[in-house]
């Protein structure tokens, strides 16, 4: 029954909270154009909720202009209405299939909400790693009280998991400085 406890699911799971907060930051704009900026947008299409990259090739062609390249031109208006709801404050400027949106630049206060924003999503992604933890250190503990597991293993096991926890949390305030440092950039 001690193989029920797998330090390296856990290790899994707190690596995908990692995946999906590098994810979260890639999708905050910086005031540089990137495609990832397009990433929350869904679009009404063909009766279902669709994500932008699905009906549409997004590219950045300039530091501060992206480019949408509309697959069916009967979904054009679908991808403007999605864009313009999406909040991202870029206003879509469209050309047949083309629509083409400029990334203004951010100033000092807007650069300081993203970086909240960022911090939102650190702190988030810290949360889902701690859940990982107390998941594996309560099943540590009923695995030792219905005597799978020594005591030494069990206390063994917690310090592996108190580690992958450590290092996990290092990595996502890594992530975080490094997205902090591009926001903040003149």
């Amino acid at each position: 029954m001690a193989a029920s406890f797998d330090i390296n699911d856990l290790k899994r799971r707190m690596a995908g909270a990692v995946t999906a907060l590098k994810h979260d930051l890639n999708s905050l704009r910086t005031g540089r154009a990137s495609a990832n900026l397009l990433d929350p947008v869904e679009v009404e299409a063909y009766g279902a909720t669709m994500p932008l990259n699905q009906v549409a090739t997004v590219s950045a062609p300039e530091s501060r202009l992206l480019s949408i390249q509309v697959w069916d031109r009967g979904m054009v208006q679908a991808v403007e209405k999605a864009i313009l709801k999406s909040d991202l404050g870029m206003t879509p400027n469209t050309e047949g299939q083309v629509i083409r949106l400029r990334v203004p630049e951010m100033n000092q206060q807007r650069r300081q909400e993203m970086v909240k924003v960022a911090h939102k999503y650190a702190e988030q992604g810290r949360v889902a790693v701690r859940h990982v933890r107390r998941d594996g250190m309560d099943l540590l503990k009923k695995l030792e009280k219905d005597g799978h597991v020594s005591e030494d293993e069990a206390a063994r096991q917690s310090d592996q998991v108190q580690k992958a926890t450590d290092q996990t949390i290092v990595e996502i305030d890594q992530a975080l400085a490094t997205k902090e440092k591009e926001i903040m950039q003149v």
